[in-house]
């Protein structure tokens, strides 16, 4: 019995190895396998597999990002700054320092002649080294959220079939139906080592279905957005008109764009269709016009997919690089954009200058607090360090 008021614990029941499989207490739980098992239990150890399996498929879809990140990807650390041929950024607290210096101490005749001309150089300097960070075609970020490929192309051309090879799965839906893509179908793939988002989209044509003309709109969106294209034609097709195939390309690339800004590669699919002249003919038609990288290959046959394998690593290493020789890459917007104010505080450090070293020199402050923000804080403390090491004060 239990009085009024007072509350019941509930005890945990456990199942006595000795008893040869006897149940336990009734209520006490739940057989698994012809087994009694505590109820609570159950719950404890289901809970378990279902967070391990989440981290298993967190684990699988970023360890990829993580491994180009640690092995090719060199984060803006202070530690790889300095093995680097990185000047600028290893002299920007001392730029500071010399400046500061020169506004307090220049009266006491302690300050060497030319400080100021080695400022102005370490900044010029630190200037072109942010301008190279910022104009590195995103491979940082690229690398660590993955290169946006895109495939598309006219209807029945066989985008979802190169999608569903590459995934090595039916991640989309294949049919002889023209315009069964309708919405967007993203898959997150490793090719040669680098991380990639894979979209299929919709068929491009003129349609007057809505929902078709939906996915032909958010088709072309993904095109405008993707690192890389894949524009898929059908090798059939194209052979009968090969005149048509550089407007054809145009017409499924942005229109706003100028020539050659879209890195893209044509894919001509079908290629079983096509007799070995044919071939031979359509693939001369395409280095006589001056098209993008050419791969003529079967979705249905399997035949040219290791060349276009090969062709597609090589385009994804092009355009992310090895970062193991390069410079450290942003690999964040907020990376950018700190670099970017700080080459802005830098443009107004070479505007105030000569006319106003206070003004400069708080110029040379927040450029240093915003490229702390990426290798580390510089305090008051190292200043004053810096200071009485460079020059011959308070000795």
């Amino acid at each position: 019995m239990v009085k009024e008021g007072s509350r019941s614990t509930p005890k945990l029941l456990t199942t006595d190895a000795g008893t040869n499989g006897a149940q336990s207490k009734a209520g006490s739980g739940s057989p698994i396998h012809g087994l009694p098992f505590p109820r609570h239990r159950t719950f404890i150890f289901a809970g378990k597999a279902i967070g391990q399996q989440l981290m298993i498929d967190r684990v699988k879809r970023s360890r990829q990002v993580k491994q180009q990140q640690n092995h090719r990807a060199t984060p803006m650390s202070p530690e790889v700054i300095s093995k680097g041929d990185q000047s600028g950024l290893r002299s920007e607290p001392k730029a500071l320092t010399h400046i500061e210096a020169y506004i307090d101490f220049s009266e006491d005749d302690n300050i060497e002649e030319g400080v100021l001309s080695q400022v102005e150089a370490t900044v010029q300097i630190l200037e072109k080294e942010l301008r190279a960070h910022l104009q590195d075609g995103r491979r940082g970020e690229r690398l660590r959220d993955g290169v946006r490929v895109v495939i598309a192309g006219p209807t029945n051309a066989g985008k979802s079939s190169l999608l569903n090879h590459l995934c090595q799965k039916p991640a989309a839906i294949v049919s002889p139906v023209a315009g069964t893509t309708r919405d967007v179908v993203e898959a997150a793939l490793n090719i040669g080592g680098f991380p990639v988002v894979l979209s299929d989209t919709a068929g491009l044509r003129d349609t007057d279905d809505t929902v078709e003309k939906e996915g032909v709109s958010r088709a072309r969106e993904r095109v405008r957005s993707a690192d890389l294209l894949l524009a898929v034609l059908d090798a059939a097709e194209m052979a009968q008109q090969p005149g048509q195939l550089g407007s054809t390309l145009q017409g499924i690339l942005p229109p706003d764009q100028p020539d050659g800004a879209q890195p893209s590669l044509l894919v001509l699919n079908k290629s079983d269709l096509l007799g070995g002249q044919g071939k031979a003919e359509l693939l001369g038609a395409c280095s006589r016009q001056g098209l993008p990288p050419t791969c003529l290959l079967s979705c249905k046959t399997g035949d040219g997919l290791p060349g276009f394998l090969n062709t597609f690593k090589e385009q994804l290493s092009h355009m992310c690089g090895d970062p193991l020789l390069a410079s450290p890459s942003p690999t964040q917007a907020r990376h950018r954009l700190s670099l970017t104010k700080c080459l802005e505080a830098l443009g107004r450090f070479a505007q105030h200058q000569h006319l106003d070293l206070a003004l400069a020199a708080e110029d040379l402050r927040q450029a240093r607090r915003l490229l702390g923000q990426l290798t580390g804080q510089v305090g008051a403390e190292e200043i004053l360090t810096l200071i009485f090491k460079d020059f011959c004060i308070g000795k």
